[in-house]
């Protein structure tokens, strides 16, 4: 059984952690290693922060697992990525059914390769009426394609005299987003020493806590997590009121 490391109060902990999980190039690059052995190991990463968010009673974590810009990376880089994707799937998806983790994507993962689209669509399947942690992956996604997406349909219900624009609310636009079935993060924590967002769910955490390392991805553990869900228990939460 993990420890804690911390004085965690388990009835404050966040109920959506999205991480963005940065470093494994530079952290490969330091142990002179090809960047690919960095995205490696790093899936070893996610398979513990995901025992260690279901352990401590996380609900949602989310995991910036490829951007819409990551494209541009070297081809051999991005297939290497998305066999590691596939392979993570095809490796733990019995261990995280039996865990009761729900797996949720988030983003146009049609522009994935098909095989990529294959094993996610039966990992979702397996496991959609899980109760315990969802882990959803964020694959081809950036928060400003969604919010365009979004603003095109919410247009064209306008158009079709489906809805007036003054029925237009946050609710509304949050419905139009691939977070739709997804509570606002909490804590969003970002590895290896970069203190940006990265075009990451940029409508859903105007009042998240943010939380930054300079730990890179590779070697974020369940202690350093807890470390940032300690950090964020001592913070005065006020979404923007006075207390």
């Amino acid at each position: 059984m993990k420890q804690n490391y911390y004085d965690i109060d388990i009835e404050k902990i966040p109920n959506h952690i999205a991480i963005i999980m940065d470093g494994n190039g530079r952290w490969a690059k330091s142990k002179f290693m090809p960047r690919t052995y960095g995205h490696k190991v790093g899936v070893e990463t996610i398979r513990k922060i995901v025992k260690e968010c279901s352990r401590l009673g996380v609900k949602y974590l989310t995991l910036y697992a490829f951007s819409t810009e990551n494209w541009k990376r070297p081809q051999e880089e991005v297939s290497a990525l998305m066999g590691l994707l596939v392979t993570y799937l095809k490796n733990e998806l019995d261990e995280l059914h039996k865990n009761n983790v729900k797996i949720l994507t988030i983003g146009d993962i049609s522009k994935l390769p098909d095989v990529c689209v294959d094993e996610l669509e039966k990992s979702i399947e397996k496991t959609k009426n899980n109760t315990g942690v969802t882990l959803s992956l964020a694959l081809n996604y950036g928060s400003r394609d969604d919010i365009k997406k979004a603003v095109r349909e919410i247009s064209k219900d306008v158009s079709d005299g489906k809805i007036s624009v003054e029925d237009i609310d946050d609710e509304m636009i949050s419905k139009h987003l691939y977070t739709k079935n997804i509570i606002d993060p909490d804590l969003v924590i970002r590895t290896s020493g970069e203190q940006r967002l990265s075009n990451f769910l940029l409508w859903e955490i105007a009042y998240s806590e943010f939380y930054f390392t300079d730990i890179h991805w590779p070697d974020f553990d369940e202690e350093n997590l807890q470390k940032a869900i300690y950090s964020y228990q001592k913070r005065d939460r006020r979404f923007g009121a006075v207390k």
